[in-house]
């Protein structure tokens, strides 16, 4: 843009016909300020404007919902006055379907009136849902403009500050003890958080070190106390531990010496002690794995004899199993 240009568009430039006795260039050159937003002024009184909706509203035309806050050319005209009040009149296009909308101003009631073209959305406010407080402003000033109520309640009223001013006279004191020397205090807060930020990088490698992505508070001695308490896999009436309490007080309660008999009984020759049911299987494997000639086994091993069927794999004669004996005695 050239500096003539850039000049008209500031509305700096002063045209060679133009003298001060004329007034300002406006008047000059016979337009208002504000250009096209004033063109109906001075003919309807009406000045475009940028409304923000106050409120949410529904569009009459497609039932769009206006949002609180949406911004709007509208014109903006006076229709009448309340006392010296004056009472506007904002005429907008709804941004949906082209609709138009106009609120108007309530000086009497200090809040904006939907006149046509859309409808207020009603939102009712309770404070049990929202969990608050709701302050009875109103009732209270009518108790207090009541000389009965005032004087029923005064004595109350002075007993309770008497009662405070101690504790309040107590805070003040604090407070100002606190406050008096700010640099003191400073210095105190940042030792403080040097402190802090010093155990928490501490705690954070530490975390790190035992494969953890959360560094882990200070052990306290209520956690320790809670721990010490729990046990696991420890059950009174559990069948496990029932049994093996059982099986262990059999052992304790058994002899490590087997009674033997000179007679002889089944292939072992060992008489039958009287053991329970899982110490008898016990011992019947016991027996039956000695029963088993050694000779025979460490030829079937060799490859000497010769296996002739699953059930009789290499026995040994009567005559070798002699000679074997013989060979023990010697």
């Amino acid at each position: 843009m050239s500096t003539l240009a850039a000049a008209r568009a500031d509305n700096f430039y002063f045209p060679p016909e133009w003298t001060p006795e004329q007034g300002g260039l406006n008047k000059f050159q016979g337009q208002h300020p504000l250009r096209e937003r004033a063109k109906k002024l001075k003919s309807e009184g009406i000045l475009v404007v940028r409304f923000e909706m106050p409120f949410k509203v529904w569009c009459e035309g497609c039932g769009h919902l206006i949002a609180t806050g949406v911004r709007f050319n509208a014109e903006k005209k006076q229709i009448g006055n309340y006392f010296s009040t004056k009472i506007w009149s904002f005429v907008m296009k709804s941004p949906c379907c082209q609709t138009e909308i106009e609120i108007q101003t309530d000086p009497k009631s200090t809040q904006y009136i939907v006149v046509r073209g859309a409808k207020q959305k009603v939102e009712t406010y309770d404070a049990a849902d929202a969990g608050t407080a709701e302050l009875n402003i109103q009732e209270d000033r009518e108790k207090l403009a009541d000389p009965f109520f005032k004087l029923e309640h005064a004595g109350d009223d002075v007993r309770r500050a008497r009662t405070a001013v101690p504790l309040l006279t107590q805070l003040k004191n604090d407070s100002d003890a606190k406050h008096a020397d700010p640099f003191a205090r400073n210095k105190a807060l940042r030792k403080q958080l040097r402190e802090q930020k010093k155990r928490v990088a501490e705690e954070t490698v530490e975390a790190r070190k035992k494969g953890l992505g959360l560094r882990l508070l200070p052990a306290a001695k209520e956690d320790a106390e809670a721990a010490a308490r729990v046990r696991y896999g420890v059950s009174n009436k559990s069948g496990f531990d029932e049994n093996r309490r059982k099986r262990r007080a059999a052992i304790r309660a058994s002899s490590i010496f087997q009674a033997s008999s000179s007679g002889k009984e089944g292939v072992s020759g060992k008489a039958r002690v009287e053991l329970p049911d899982e110490k008898r299987r016990k011992a019947d494997l016991l027996a039956k794995e000695k029963s088993i000639d050694a000779f025979g086994v460490s030829r079937l091993l060799s490859g000497n004899v010769k296996r002739t069927h699953q059930g009789d794999a290499s026995r040994p004669s009567k005559k070798q199993a002699s000679m074997t004996s013989l060979r023990a005695v010697s």
